[in-house]
Parts: C-alpha cells; sequence; structure tokens
C-alpha cells in the first residue's frame, strides 16, 4: 500500500503516499521544472517554499542530458533531495504528434536515472477529437501500460498508470477499469489541459469522476496539468491526491499575477492585494521597473506561494470538515467554477456514500447549490428509507423552523411542548413533533440533536428550488408514514404556502385529515393556544 489515508471529506483525503525517498503528503501539488528553463531553482523551491515532491519531463532530459541524467540520477541532475516525479513525454505526443523514441526506452530511461514516481509513455486523447480516435488512444496506452510489467527491472519506482479517454466518458470508464486491474501504484488522469485552458470544468468533474468511479480506491490519482489553483479546491473534492502545475511559471512570462480568484495583469496593479514573502517587500510599481528576467523571477515566486497557500487551505478545509464551504466561496471567483459546483449534484449520491458521516464542526447552507452536498442527501436519504415514526403516534404537527437549534429547546418550541404536556397529559404520546426547516426538510424532534441537524446555520430569505425542496421532503415524508390526521402550523412568510400546498395535495392523496393554523405571526400565543385545543378535542373524540 503506497498510499496511507489519515482525513477524508467529500471525496479529498490528507494522506501518505511512501516512496522509496520519504514520503509525501497528499494532496500535494508537484511544481512544473523544466531542466533549462527554472525562474525558481528546485533547491529554492524545496528550502524556502517547502516543496516535498516536484514533476519534471523525462522526455526532455533524455533529448537533451541523456549521459549526464544515467550518470548522476534525476536528484543530482536538478539538485533536489526530495520526491521527483518524472512524466514520460505523453503532452508532446499530443502536441507533436511523434518524440522519437518508444516505450521500452522511456521506461528504461526512468529506471536509469533513478526516478521516484514515473509513467509510461502514454497516449493522450487531447480535446476535440472523435470517439474512434479516444479509442485508439485507450487501446494503445492500455498496450503500453501491460508492456511495463515485462520491461521495468525495479522494484522501488511507483509507476503511473495513466487514464485516457478525454470528454468521451465511457472510454475514460473502460479506461480505468483496464488499467485499475493492473498494478500500478499510482493513476493519472490525463487529456485535462485543453479542458481546463478553456476553462469547460463541467467536463472535468465528468472526466474525473468517471475515472475516480473506475479506480482503485485506495490508490493514488494524479491529475496532469491542473493550472491555477482556483481549481485546487475542486480536484482535490473529486479524488484527485496530486496534480502538478506550470502555471506558476508560464503565467510569469506573460507578467500575470495570481490570485486566489484570478489572474490580473500586473500593469493593471496599484496594490499588491497578497503579503506573501515577496509581496509584503515591495510595490507593483517597483517590480514594473525591473528588467523582465528580474520581474519574471518576482512573478513566479509569488504564483507559488499563492498556489501552495490554496493546498495548506485545502487541506485545513479537509480537517475542519469544511471542503463544501471552500468550494462554495471558491466557486464564485468564476462562472465556470460555479458552473462545476453545480455539476456536482450528478453524482451527489456517490459523494455522499464516499462522505464522512460526523465532522468535527456543522455546516453551512447558502442556497440551493448546497442541497447537493452529502450532509443534506444523507438526511434525505435517511429519513425515508430508514426513519419510521414512533408506533403509536397518529397526529403529525409541523411546526417552522425556529432561529435557535436544536428546535425543541427554542422558546417558540418549549412553549408548545409545555402547553401540550399540560393539556394532553398522556395523550401526548399519539402527537408526533417535526420541524420543517431549510435544507433538510423534516426534522423530527427526536433526532433534531443528531448531527447535523442542529450544527448548521443557514441563510434566509431561502430560493425557490430550496423551498421545493422542503416542500418535496414534506410530501415524500407523509406518503409513506402511517398518520392519521396531519396538523400544520404555517409561516406563509418564509415558505410562500409551498409547504401548505405540499400537505394539501399529500393528505387529499391519502385521505386523510390536514388541519392548517395560518395566523400572520405563526408562533404567536393564541395560534399555539388554537392547535392545542384542536389536539385536546381531537383526541377527546377519540377516547
Amino acid at each position: 500500500m503506497a498510499l496511507e489515508i489519515r482525513e477524508r471529506d467529500l471525496l479529498g483525503r490528507i494522506g501518505r503516499l511512501e516512496t522509496k525517498r520519504g514520503s509525501v503528503e497528499t494532496p500535494a501539488l508537484l511544481p512544473v521544472i523544466n531542466p533549462a528553463i527554472q525562474p525558481i531553482s528546485p533547491k529554492a523551491m524545496q528550502r524556502e517554499f517547502g516543496c516535498q515532491a516536484l514533476i519534471t519531463n523525462a522526455y526532455i532530459i533524455k533529448k537533451h542530458s541523456t549521459e549526464k541524467a544515467v550518470k548522476c540520477g534525476v536528484h543530482r541532475l536538478l539538485d533536489f533531495d526530495g520526491v521527483v516525479m518524472t512524466d514520460s513525454g505523453g503532452y508532446q505526443i499530443l502536441v507533436y504528434g511523434n518524440v522519437g523514441t518508444t516505450n521500452a526506452e522511456i521506461i528504461r530511461f526512468q529506471e536509469q536515472i533513478d526516478t521516484d514516481i514515473a509513467t509510461i509513455l502514454d497516449v493522450p486523447t487531447g480535446w476535440g477529437f472523435s470517439k474512434e480516435h479516444a479509442q485508439e488512444t485507450v487501446e494503445e496506452t492500455l498496450k503500453r501500460g501491460k508492456e511495463l510489467f515485462k520491461i521495468k527491472s525495479k522494484d522501488d519506482i511507483l509507476w503511473v498508470g495513466p487514464v485516457q479517454g478525454g470528454v468521451h466518458l465511457d472510454w475514460v470508464a473502460k479506461s480505468a477499469k483496464a488499467m485499475g486491474k493492473m498494478p500500478f501504484q499510482v493513476h493519472a488522469l490525463g487529456s485535462p489541459t485543453p479542458v481546463m485552458e478553456q476553462y469547460v470544468f463541467d467536463a472535468l468533474v465528468d472526466m474525473i469522476m468517471t475515472a475516480k468511479r473506475n479506480l482503485p480506491p485506495n490508490r493514488a490519482l494524479h491529475l496532469f496539468g491542473a493550472g491555477h489553483p482556483f481549481i485546487f479546491g475542486l480536484v482535490v473534492a473529486l479524488g484527485c491526491d496530486l496534480f502538478d502545475s506550470a502555471a506558476y511559471a508560464i503565467y510569469a512570462r506573460d507578467d500575470r499575477y495570481m490570485t486566489e480568484t484570478g489572474t490580473t495583469r500586473l500593469t493593471k496593479l496599484e496594490y499588491f492585494p497578497c503579503s506573501c514573502p515577496v509581496c509584503s517587500r515591495t510595490s507593483p510599481e517597483s517590480v514594473k521597473e525591473m528588467p523582465k528576467t528580474e520581474r519574471q523571477v518576482f512573478l513566479a515566486r509569488h504564483n507559488l506561494h499563492i498556489s501552495l497557500k490554496e493546498i495548506k487551505q485545502v487541506k485545513q478545509a479537509i480537517m475542519e470538515g469544511r471542503l463544501w464551504d471552500h468550494l462554495e466561496m471558491r466557486s464564485h471567483g468564476h462562472p465556470a467554477l460555479f458552473q462545476a459546483l453545480k455539476r456536482l449534484g450528478k453524482y451527489a449520491e456517490y459523494l455522499e456514500a464516499n462522505s464522512p458521516a460526523t465532522k468535527r464542526s456543522g455546516i453551512f447552507f447558502y442556497s440551493s447549490v448546497g442541497l447537493n452536498r452529502p450532509e443534506v442527501v444523507r438526511h434525505k436519504r435517511r429519513l425515508l428509507e430508514r426513519y419510521v415514526p414512533p408506533s403509536e403516534t397518529e397526529i403529525l404537527v409541523l411546526l417552522p423552523q425556529t432561529r435557535l437549534k436544536p428546535f425543541h429547546k427554542s422558546k417558540e418550541h418549549s412553549r408548545l411542548l409545555e402547553e401540550m404536556e399540560q393539556r394532553l397529559g398522556e395523550k401526548k404520546r399519539l402527537v408526533h413533533i417535526c420541524t420543517y426547516a431549510a435544507p433538510f426538510g423534516v426534522v423530527p424532534r427526536e433526532l433534531d440533536e443528531v448531527y447535523p441537524l442542529s450544527q448548521y446555520e443557514a441563510a434566509s430569505p431561502f430560493d425557490s428550488e430550496t423551498l421545493n425542496h422542503v416542500a418535496d421532503l414534506v410530501r415524500s415524508y407523509i406518503r409513506q408514514a402511517h398518520y392519521r390526521k396531519v396538523m400544520l402550523l404555517n409561516d406563509p412568510e418564509n415558505w410562500e404556502g409551498r409547504v401548505f400546498s405540499a400537505c394539501k395535495a399529500i393528505c387529499k392523496t391519502k385521505r386523510i385529515p390536514l388541519k392548517v393554523f395560518s395566523p400572520a405571526r405563526p408562533w404567536n400565543k393564541s395560534a399555539i393556544s388554537r392547535m392545542i385545543n384542536t389536539l385536546h378535542n381531537t383526541l377527546s373524540d377519540k377516547t
């Protein structure tokens, strides 16, 4: 087992990937190192930035420095004693079509230079190609994957089995299943770079999730060419453990300054919105006056700081169980990211099944996008599939949510419960109190202290999708329950009559009585008294 998992949230996981040169904490960003162009040296990345691992290109090294690399090894060549991963030249195949070397040659060369994590010479699918082309790249990459185990002579290298197929998800699934049957320690999703360059992040969600669901869960997943750090939280949440990026250097060449939510041209900056070690000591005006090479180094260093800072924020979000909240914040940095967050709804059940049931902190609910978060999906499933109301209860009393949680400890609920105790006595066992609330729909009194039903905050007024979600859950809950009568304390101001309409429709279908109390202020004393009187009379008539 090369990967050991320590913490999880959504599909994101903090773990430790063991290599012959030491362990790498995941999720990890591997900065791309071009041996010929280094605005930040590998040694500086390790000593000043704390990088545990980096990635370089074995094909480029083989093309320009074969003898030297074989003689001294890739670590001495780069002057880096951390973990080195090598790509094989697959991206060059995508760009140039032919790289003048073979899979066998690249495999043996990576062994000769003593890399820690190595990649077969895969054939990327690319973007905008036909399904027939996708099939060819998948089959050729699988063929080369099988070749590895006949060619390799060392057992101390972690080998990467790339998954191809591009946006053709059926071929991504076939590729992942077949690669997963081979004894690779790490897998990688190929061909994402064009998708990310065009900001088609919802397609990226589909690609990663298709690969993830068909790969062995105990293996690390690498994403080639992750690019800008504002995407890191999303790809980690989808289950990527490693990803590389050359964006820190590429953006610097074009005088682009990274921020948490995008990029800005250096020429447009009057102030640096950053307190990293390089930005805190100077001003945009001073940097604009630097010679071009010096300016590129400055920007590359800042961009790398921003990238590594985002990784730490993602990890902390996993530790606190707030990775979804982090995604929501980042999603407002660009419409394409928000669209990708919405696409997670397609995989809501899979995310729920693979997310922790309890966390260290409560949750924040902002809008209907949060209806796809695992905690909400899990409550809906368990409420409708597992929960059974107390067997003695005959009357459902539905109360609106209160600001204070748990609901049954609020002054509003307490007043009603106290009056029920006085007026109904033992007959109160026939009454079942539930709260209708966003985003969980129906919260039975006996469960409202169970995580996360009282450990959350929701922003109101609720949007239309959230109102419909709660109303639909109320309807579904009543449909399957055994109640003989329903009483609703209606809150028309906050719920626009949707819960009332849901109750009316399902009670008519089930042919059970519905009594609605709909005062101007739902929690005023007269409304509570009328409800208690009705309960008392109903139970007395029954007796």
